[in-house]
C-alpha cells in the first residue's frame, strides 16, 4: 500500500487482479470511493508514489519495475535479473529506486529463493513523494 502526498489517496497492489486499487481518505481516515486506479500487465506486489503522481510497482515474474500513472500508463521499466518483489524511492533527495529482489522459482518452490537476495538500486527522474518513506 502507499498513501498519496496530499494523504487523501490510498492505493494498494492486487496481485492476483493485476490491478492497483485507489481509495479516497477521508479526515477521519475512513475509506470510500474504491475505484481500480490502474489495470497492469501482471502482478503488482510493493508500489511507492513519485512526486508526479505515478506509481512504481514491482513485479516478481516479470522481474521488473515499472512506472505508471493513474489509468495504466506504462511510463518506465527497470528490468533486473530476478524477481522484483519491493520498491521504494529513498536517498538523500529520494530520486533512488530501491528494488528488493530475489531469485523466483514459483510458489511452490519459494524454499530455493534462501541465498539469492539482492537490493538493486538506480536513479530515476521523479523524486519520492507521500507515504511509506524511509
Amino acid at each position: 500500500m502507499a498513501l498519496s502526498q496530499d494523504g487523501r489517496t490510498l492505493v494498494c497492489a492486487e496481485s492476483w487482479a493485476r490491478q492497483l486499487t485507489a481509495f479516497d481518505v477521508a479526515p477521519d481516515g475512513r475509506l470510500g470511493n474504491r475505484r481500480i486506479w490502474a489495470e497492469l500487465p501482471g502482478p503488482p506486489d510493493g508500489i511507492c508514489f513519485d512526486s508526479q503522481g505515478a506509481i512504481w510497482y514491482a513485479d516478481v515474474p516479470n522481474a521488473y519495475c515499472r512506472r505508471v500513472r493513474e489509468g495504466g500508463e506504462i511510463l518506465d521499466e527497470v528490468k533486473v535479473d530476478r524477481g522484483a518483489f519491493a520498491c521504494m524511492l529513498g536517498g538523500n533527495n529520494r530520486s533512488t529506486l530501491f528494488i528488493t529482489t530475489a531469485r523466483w522459482f514459483g510458489m511452490d518452490k519459494m524454499d530455493q529463493m534462501a541465498g539469492t537476495g539482492q537490493i538493486v538500486s538506480v536513479e530515476v527522474n521523479a523524486p519520492g513523494a507521500g507515504w511509506p518513506y524511509n
